[in-house]
C-alpha cells in the first residue's frame, strides 16, 4: 500500500476515525498496531512473519542483555540482535549480490561455478525497520536507552506504519516514550499534519511522477541512445529533482499522517539543495540515516577520535557502507565512496583554511560547486550499470558529439522551470524549518495552496508509482 494510492486514502480516513474514538488507550494502540500490520502485508503477507521475528528476537535480547550479570552475556545477546537482523538484511537484500560476485571471483581465478538461481524477493522497507529495531538493542546495549515497559509498545514502535518501509529512521527513544500517554492531535496538529500530506503527495505525484519522472527515464532508459551534453544534464538535472520530490515527499506524508494521530516524528530533509559543502549537504539529505551511520558506523570506526588517518578511513568506511545500504549495486557502493572522498577532501581542506571565512558570493558559488557535484554522484545512483553511468558523465563534458536530441522542448524547458525552482526555494528557505514558514503564514491563503495542490494531485494521478527508496 502506498501513500500516493486511494487504497491507502481509505485505510488512513479508517484508521483516523478509529484513533479519535473514545476508546481505551490501549485499546487504540492495538488498532494501531494491527493496521501497521495490514498496512506492511498489503504488499506481501508472508513478510509480516519478518517483521514479528524481527520483533520477538530484539525485545527478547533487550531483556536479556539488560538483566545479564556478565559483561560477556550482555555482549552475547546484543550479537543475537546483530546476526539475526543483518542475517535477513544479508540474505533477502545482498544474497544474489554476494552469490554473484563470489562467482565472478572464482571465475576470474579460472574456477568455474554456476550460482544457484535464488529468486529472492526483497522485502519491501526491509533496510529501514532492520536499522530501527537494531538501534534498539544497541542503544540499549551502550546504555544509552532504558527497554520499553511493555512488547506492546515496543512492536508499534517497529511497525507504526507512516514510518514503517521507508523512514524516517526511528530511534526507540523518540517514539516509545510516546505511546506511554493517550495521544490525540488537537484541532490545529490535525490541520497541520492534513496540510503536510497534502505537500508531500504533490511533490511524489506532480512534481516527481508527473514532470520530472519521465525526463529522467527518457535520458537512462536501456533504450536511449548516448546522450549530448545538453540531454545528459537535463536527464540527471531531472533525477536531482525526482529523487528529492520522491523521498522528501514521502518523508513529509509520514511525518503529517503521524502529526494526524497525536506522534511527533523528526524532520528527514532541511532543504539538502542548499548545502554549501558536503558535511552540510548530510545534515539536511536523510538526516535520520546520516544519524544513524554517525553514531553505529563512523563513531565506533573511530570517528575524529583517532588522528586524522583514522578519521579519513571511518569517513570513507562509512559511506561506502551507507552506499551498499541503498542498492545491492556496486554502483551504489561508487556513489557512496564518492560522497566519502568529497568529504574527506572537504576536511582536508577546512584544515588546510582553517582561518578562511567566505563572503557571500563565496558561499553562494561554493553551493552551486556543492550542488554540481551532487549530481555527479546521482548519475550512479541512477543509472543501470557502470557501462550507462559512463556514457552519460562522457556525455555531460561533451564527450559524446553528434549525439542525437532526447528530451524535446517542452521536456527541458519544464526540467529547467521545476528543478530552478526547487534550487532557489531552497536557498530561500535554508536558514529556516518548513513548520516555521508554515505557521507564520495566514491561514486563508495557506489552505487555498494547499486546495491548489490536492486538486493538482487529484488532476495528475498518476499511476500509483512505488516511492523510489522502498526498493531499498
Amino acid at each position: 500500500m502506498v501513500f500516493n494510492s486511494l487504497t491507502f486514502v481509505v485505510f488512513f480516513a479508517c484508521v483516523l476515525v478509529l484513533h479519535r474514538l473514545p476508546l481505551g488507550w490501549t485499546t487504540k494502540k492495538i488498532n494501531l498496531l494491527i493496521a501497521s500490520y495490514l498496512f506492511y502485508a498489503a504488499w506481501n503477507p508472508p513478510f509480516v512473519v519478518l517483521l514479528w521475528v524481527s520483533t520477538v528476537v530484539d525485545w527478547w535480547a533487550a531483556k536479556k542483555l539488560v538483566n545479564a550479570q556478565k559483561p560477556a552475556s550482555r555482549h552475547a545477546w546484543m550479537l543475537l540482535s546483530v546476526v539475526v537482523n543483518l542475517g535477513m538484511l544479508g540474505y533477502f537484500k545482498y544474497g544474489g549480490f554476494l552469490t554473484a560476485n563470489f562467482a565472478a571471483l572464482l571465475a576470474s581465478l579460472g574456477v568455474a561455478w554456476q550460482p544457484p538461481k535464488l529468486d529472492i524477493v526483497l522485502p519491501v522497507g526491509i533496510s529501514f525497520y532492520t536499522f530501527a529495531t537494531l538501534s534498539y538493542t544497541l542503544d540499549i546495549y551502550l546504555r544509552r536507552a532504558k527497554p520499553a515497559n511493555n512488547a506492546l509498545d515496543y512492536a508499534l514502535f517497529v511497525t507504526f506504519f507512516p514510518h514503517l518501509v521507508a523512514g524516517p529512521i526511528m530511534r526507540p527513544t523518540e517514539l516509545v516514550p510516546q505511546f506511554a500517554q493517550p495521544r490525540r492531535a488537537s484541532g490545529e496538529q490535525l490541520y497541520f499534519g492534513l496540510a503536510l500530506m497534502t505537500l508531500g503527495l504533490f511533490q511524489k505525484v506532480v512534481l516527481a511522477d508527473g514532470f520530472l519522472g519521465p525526463a529522467a527515464e527518457d535520458v537512462y532508459s536501456p533504450m536511449a541512445g548516448a546522450p549530448g551534453a545538453l540531454d545528459a544534464w537535463m536527464g540527471t538535472l531531472a533525477f536531482s529533482g525526482q529523487i528529492f520530490c520522491d523521498f522528501a515527499g514521502y518523508s513529509t506524508t509520514a511525518i503529517g499522517a503521524a502529526m494526524c494521530l497525536g506522534f511527533a516524528m523528526p524532520d528527514n530533509f532541511r532543504f539538502p539543495y542548499a548545502a554549501v559543502g558536503f558535511s552540510d549537504f548530510w545534515r539536511r539529505w536523510h538526516i535520520t540515516l546520516s544519524a544513524w551511520l554517525r553514531d553505529y558506523l563512523y563513531i565506533p570506526l573511530g570517528g575524529n577520535r583517532h588522528g586524522a588517518a583514522r578519521t579519513y578511513f571511518a569517513l570513507l568506511a562509512t559511506m561506502l557502507l551507507g552506499g551498499l545500504w541503498h542498492g545491492a549495486s556496486w554502483t551504489f557502493v561508487v556513489w557512496g565512496g564518492l560522497h566519502g572522498l568529497y568529504l574527506a577532501v572537504e576536511r582536508a581542506l577546512r584544515t588546510r583554511f582553517a582561518g578562511y571565512a567566505p563572503g557571500p558570493l563565496a558561499v553562494f558559488g561554493l553551493g552551486l560547486l556543492t550542488y554540481a557535484l551532487v549530481n555527479i554522484t546521482w548519475v550512479f545512483f541512477r543509472a543501470e550499470g557502470f557501462g550507462q553511468a559512463w556514457t552519460v558523465l562522457r556525455g555531460m563534458f561533451g564527450g559524446n558529439p553528434g549525439a542525437a536530441p532526447i528530451l524535446h522542448t517542452a521536456q527541458l524547458t519544464t526540467v529547467a522551470l521545476i528543478v530552478t525552482g526547487i534550487v532557489i526555494a531552497h536557498w530561500l528557505m535554508r536558514r529556516r524549518t518548513l513548520e516555521a514558514m508554515l505557521a507564520q503564514r495566514h491561514p486563508v491563503p495557506l489552505a487555498a495552496c494547499m486546495g491548489v495542490m490536492a486538486f493538482a494531485v487529484a488532476a495528475t494521478q498518476g499511476s500509483g508509482n512505488a516511492f523510489i527508496y522502498f526498493q531499498f
